[in-house]
């Protein structure tokens, strides 16, 4: 799991069935500081997060698909967790 911000919502005019009712979201990772780290990943949004929240991110497949309930969805990223403020590690 990482740690992502949620950038923007993704629109797809067509998408593979097992995917019609999921929300598509834009996210980057993030370190524990708030810093972006690599690049940013198309994630299926499973908790209802909104631009510019802070989220648990999944990048293994499996674990992606099972979180939106579909083990035969093609999802490599599932948001699963909106989290709260962090107090950063010091």
């Amino acid at each position: 799991m990482r740690l992502a911000q949620v950038i923007g919502p993704v629109v797809a005019t067509r998408k593979n069935r097992a995917l019609d009712a999921a929300t598509l979201l834009l996210t980057q990772p993030v370190d524990r500081g708030g810093q972006p780290v690599g690049g940013a990943h198309l994630a299926v949004d499973s908790v209802g997060a909104g631009v510019g929240d802070l989220v648990l991110l999944v990048l293994d497949g499996r674990a992606a698909a099972a979180a939106i309930g579909s083990r035969a969805a093609p999802v490599d990223a599932a948001i699963v967790g909106i989290v709260d403020p962090i107090d950063p590690v010091r």
